[in-house]
């Protein structure tokens, strides 16, 4: 068994991952606080910290949408079908019995395929309803002139911007566990702070 050393992410990279996380957490944190789950800043200051976070985020990606496709770097998550048999087995069952991963990071493919598929989802179907419903329901003054107001409740919005933030907690959830699945607990946590991955090849 060796350990090779390589660096996989750049300082922006890092930066954004860690600023989107901040942002995501706090904006779970005051959204279920809005719905009621418990109090922590009171419900208008939630409902507008809330709302400050939701366009912090969005500029955020701005940059990095533009930072993406300047670098090239937008070519890691175009998503694959290759090996995605095999990574599921090693999440099922090979990586309980010590298997070897079936991929390994480069710098030009630093996602294996389960995770662009697992992006490419969080894209195409969870964000459009979090940020459909969001913009539906910060723009509830102007329904009339959107011609929305006859057919559409502010209950159903918000319902649905809840079940979107559910979503989101799960996919945060499986993203946290699965930093813990390198060749130590904390090694691909690392990698995020430092840029630099170690990883052990059978």
């Amino acid at each position: 068994m060796s350990t090779n050393r390589i660096f996989l992410y750049k300082r922006y990279e890092r930066f954004w991952h860690w600023s989107q996380a901040a942002l995501v957490i706090f904006m779970l944190i005051t959204g279920f606080e809005i719905h009621g789950a418990y109090e922590n800043f009171g419900f208008r200051r939630a409902a507008d910290l809330h709302t400050y976070a939701a366009w912090t985020l969005l500029v955020l990606w701005a940059f990095t949408i533009f930072w993406q496709f300047t670098t090239g770097e937008w070519r890691q998550y175009i998503p694959t079908l290759k090996k995605v048999d095999a990574m599921i087995r090693y999440y099922i069952l090979g990586i309980f019995k010590d298997a070897p991963n079936p991929f390994q990071k480069t710098s030009v493919k630093k996602h294996n395929p389960l995770q662009r598929l697992a992006y490419l989802a969080l894209l195409a179907f969870v964000s459009p309803i979090i940020w459909g419903s969001g913009i539906f329901y910060l723009g509830y003054a102007y329904w009339p002139d959107w011609g929305v107001d006859a057919w559409l409740s502010l209950e159903a919005v918000a319902l649905t911007h809840t079940i979107g933030a559910f979503m989101m907690l799960t996919f945060f959830f499986v993203h946290v566990y699965l930093t813990t699945t390198g060749h130590t607990p904390f090694a691909h946590i690392k990698t995020m702070i430092t840029g630099w991955e170690e990883e052990e090849h059978h």
